[in-house]
């Protein structure tokens, strides 16, 4: 009985050996960023809806500023989403849909419209952090404060 078990012992820690470890969003990372966004947001005087998401897309925050249009909702999942998927800005969509690569339009989660960066941590991309409500450049500049509190981290 003891050979059997020290053998699986044996074979478990091999077998985790073979795992990597990934670093993830938390809640207190997704805190920081948000305070960050809504921060550069009040500063600009913008009302915006923020939104993150992990690497697939799945939501983890939501918040609508009470000013921002609800519009801005969908917009700022799609283009977190796009961040995520794409492991680029969204405003790289909107460039290549510009430059007439219209086949973009059918990939999934495409979003040709700036405001969403990816969250990337030692190559790896963790998810998305978008912006939703003002001018697209504004968009970008308040989830881009969000991303920089996050790294500084």
């Amino acid at each position: 009985m003891l050979k059997t078990i020290s053998l699986f012992l044996i074979a478990a820690a091999s077998h985790a050996a073979d795992l990597g470890t990934k670093p993830t969003l938390t809640l207190a990372g997704i805190k920081t960023m948000i305070a960050a966004a809504e921060a550069e947001a009040e500063k600009r005087n913008v009302h915006v809806t923020l939104c993150i998401v992990d690497e697939s897309g799945n939501l983890l925050f939501l918040q609508k500023d009470d000013r921002a249009a609800l519009n801005t909702i969908q917009f700022a999942q799609r283009k977190a989403r796009h961040a995520a998927f794409y492991r680029s800005p969204s405003r790289n969509g909107a460039e290549t849909l510009k430059k007439g690569n219209m086949e973009v339009l059918a990939y999934p989660e495409f979003f040709p419209n700036q405001g969403g960066l990816p969250i990337q941590v030692d190559g790896q991309t963790l998810g998305g952090i978008s912006a939703s409500g003002a001018k697209s450049e504004i968009d970008e500049a308040v989830a881009q404060a969000g991303l920089d509190a996050l790294l500084k981290k």
